[in-house]
């Protein structure tokens, strides 16, 4: 597991990739979701973690101009930098700063929003890392996260592991399993419970998504992530049977404007009273 974090650690260009094409494909929608579900107050301190681009304190911000305080955290500087380039271009105000979830550089009970987007699937050590959200909470203060459901629920990603693995390799296929963690819903309140949060509520949403293409599926998902490198590597031909294999899987999800499946995933809200 932790060699496929590692990878996940994307470096160069892929952050920007990845802000261009997947941020506005799932993650924004999802933020919004998480920014509606904590219910955030009037001058409330707020921390991102694991934030990536930002794309959730920037939602959180942009939704509450009321004199909250918001801070993103990420391990990896390249994603941060990103970060601050949107978020300027914004005008909203967020504190960023590298830094491992797992250690969080900030005081007890200093924030009282926490946010976690697609993150802790990643982290070698999940419940080290709800521990220390706890930690940084304030008393009455909540967690507010979501984590992909497991690969069955997420259909159209089944096939392209598969044909990753054919044709670029098993490391490339299990890099393209690896957001799609084997929680069940009890597995995730267990480990969210056992970091002593409370009146924990999970909730299973799905989402439509679209591409242009399944090429375009296939160019956008490799160009915002590791497996850039693995698909750089084919030639021409095998990068063809590829496309073709992946197309014929998505024949089904495919009409006359595209590419659209349906994506699954958990959101999870729990409190430190």
């Amino acid at each position: 597991m932790l060699k496929q974090i590692e990878q996940w650690q994307i470096e160069g260009n892929a952050p920007e990739a990845y802000e261009r094409y997947l941020v506005p494909a799932f993650f924004a929608s999802w933020a919004e979701e998480l920014v509606h579900r904590a219910d955030i107050k009037e001058g409330e301190q707020i921390l991102d973690a694991a934030c990536g681009t930002g794309i959730v304190a920037r939602t959180a911000a942009l939704h509450n101009g009321n004199g909250s305080t918001i801070s993103g955290i990420d391990v990896n500087e390249q994603m941060l930098l990103v970060a601050r380039n949107v978020s300027s271009k914004l005008n909203v105000k967020i504190e960023w700063q590298q830094g491992d979830a797992a250690a969080l550089p900030y005081p007890d009970r200093s924030f009282d929003v926490v946010f976690c987007q697609q993150g802790l699937q990643f982290v070698p050590d999940p419940s080290a890392v709800l521990r220390e959200m706890y930690r940084v909470l304030a008393p009455g203060g909540r967690l507010a996260l979501n984590v992909l459901r497991p690969l069955e629920h997420n259909p159209v990603y089944k096939p392209l592991s598969k044909a990753l693995e054919r044709h670029a390799g098993e490391e490339a296929g299990a890099m393209m399993r690896s957001p799609f963690p084997s929680w069940s819903i009890e597995q995730l309140r267990d480990l969210i419970t056992d970091a002593k949060f409370e009146k924990v509520n999970i909730t299973s949403v799905i989402k439509q998504v679209r591409f242009p293409s399944a090429e375009e599926f296939l160019r956008q998902e490799a160009s915002s992530s590791p497996l850039a490198g693995p698909i750089a590597e084919l030639d021409i031909d095998s990068r063809q049977a590829l496309l073709s294999e992946l197309e014929e899987s998505l024949r089904d999800y495919t009409d006359d404007e595209g590419v659209v499946f349906p994506m699954e995933t958990f959101i999870a809200v729990g409190y430190k009273l």
